[in-house]
């Protein structure tokens, strides 16, 4: 090993006492701490602090959940619909679930965007979710009742964070939970006025 090898394998604490060196050893250990940010993540500064950050990233994985879930029963009931209502309800429900799988995605950036990981699997979305799971096939008039209380159920979440988002001052978070909500009350009208 050389003798030039060797000052660069010399711990940094010895390098920094060399005469000379110690802005060097400094520029190693800023680098290193820089290195460690971009392991865990830049420092976020939107004028949002972390514990609000986190508070409404959790909302927003409730949110997140209910809307995943009332997506995928959607497309299980537009698979599964029968009877004299079929053609309706067939694509009503599908023009309801494209709708969901597009807002999962919003939401899920928005849980991003303020620093935080997005749930993405059924067991997370399971142990978050407001809205219970329909076992077997309902018939045609309840799915439409199960998908009004669905959509009811995601109108509540949403306004539920609307404290923590005002009090953080978050409006992006605030604009969408004010679609989501004109979505799903306006779902939820359409659907019940079947029932009627």
């Amino acid at each position: 090993m050389s003798a030039s090898n060797k000052a660069t394998k010399a711990p940094l604490s010895a390098r920094a006492e060399k005469p000379g060196k110690a802005v060097k050893a400094e520029k190693v250990e800023k680098s290193a701490a820089d290195r460690i940010k971009a392991v865990s993540g830049p420092i976020i500064d939107i004028g949002i602090r972390e514990q609000d950050r986190a508070k409404i990233a959790a909302g927003l994985s409730s949110l997140l959940a209910d809307t995943y879930t009332l997506y995928l029963k959607t497309h299980n009931f537009h698979w599964n619909v029968v009877g004299p209502m079929f053609n309706t309800l067939h694509l009503m429900f599908e023009t309801q679930y494209n709708e969901l799988a597009l807002a999962v995605d919003l939401v899920a950036e928005r849980i991003r965007a303020l620093g935080h990981p997005a749930p993405g699997s059924f067991g997370e979305f399971a142990k978050l979710t407001a809205i219970p799971e329909t076992k077997g096939v309902p018939k045609a008039e309840e799915m439409v009742a199960l998908l009004v209380a669905g959509h009811e159920t995601v109108a509540r979440t949403a306004r539920k964070l609307f404290p923590a988002v005002d009090a953080a001052n978050d409006e992006p978070t605030a604009d969408l939970l004010t679609q989501r909500m004109q979505e799903h009350e306006k779902t939820a009208w359409m659907l019940r006025s079947l029932l009627a």
